[in-house]
């Protein structure tokens, strides 16, 4: 697992996207990304978009796969995870809307939805980057603690602590729904490299965990302990309750040449 502590959120997207770029160099135009929603990522979704509009990095032929949806809120809503992809991922980015997947929390059958959704992933080889977010209680995706280390996408029933923190997003804590359709931890631990951004005091426990506790369900997150490509990008706050920051810091400053970002 490879730990980039950065001093503000805006240098974390930099450092995020400019990691993203270097993995999706090799792979050419056809790159498969994972994205994620919720605060966390965007600066990095927002750089990445830079990216593309300076020539930078070429997504013209890219495909995209959201971790998750609500269950139960309306097709169209403008917190629907359709919505936000569309807004944060696929015009930014220039992506073309048929490549870009969501799991569809709107079907009849949610069951045979989320396996559909998984053969979608496996029909285009895999994700190549996927981009992680952290809940405050170690989730990622919607992987609620205690989630099955080897799930795969599934309806989930959200956490009290997500509700909560997603609250602000909605009129009221009333209005979030409490399912949700997720990709699992074991879909998730698929992808050939991950990168999870956090940022934010109210996210340090949760990174603490992740990075540095044992690897447990009940911080689903610190799965990614496990995974041979992981690099998780903090700035300071979130990386507060890290006991190795300063071995963090020294080795990304200490990174051989052909391992250094330019950014």
């Amino acid at each position: 697992m490879e730990v980039i502590i950065c001093p503000n959120a805006q240098r974390v997207g930099e450092v995020a996207a400019a990691k993203a770029a270097r993995i999706a160099a090799p792979i050419g135009p056809k790159v498969v990304l994972g994205v994620a929603t919720g605060s966390s990522p965007v600066q990095t979704f927002a750089e990445l978009a830079r990216l593309v509009a300076s020539g930078d990095l070429d997504l013209s032929e890219a495909s995209a796969f959201a971790l998750d949806e609500y269950v139960g809120i309306p097709e169209g809503h403008p917190q629907s995870y359709h919505e936000i992809i569309r807004q944060t991922v696929t015009e930014p980015m220039g992506l073309d809307p048929a490549r870009v997947h969501v799991p569809d929390g709107f079907a009849d059958d949610l069951q045979a939805a989320c396996q559909a959704y998984e053969d979608a992933i496996t029909a285009v080889g895999g994700v190549d980057i996927q981009f992680l977010g952290a809940g405050s209680n170690g989730h990622i995706g919607f992987n609620e603690p205690t989630s099955s280390l080897s799930s795969r996408t599934r309806i989930k029933t959200l956490a009290a602590k997500t509700l909560e923190d997603n609250a602000r997003f909605f009129d009221s804590i009333d209005d979030v729904p409490r399912h949700c359709l997720t990709q699992g931890l074991g879909t998730i631990m698929d992808a050939r490299n991950v990168i999870l951004v956090a940022t934010g005091t109210g996210k340090a426990h949760a990174i603490a965990q992740i990075i540095e506790g044992p690897i447990t369900a009940m911080y689903p997150g610190s799965v990614l302990q496990l995974h041979p490509h992981a690099t998780i990008v903090v700035d300071s706050e979130a990386a507060a309750e890290l006991s190795l920051i300063d071995y963090y810091k020294a080795t990304y400053a200490n990174l051989p040449e052909w391992q250094r970002l330019d950014v």
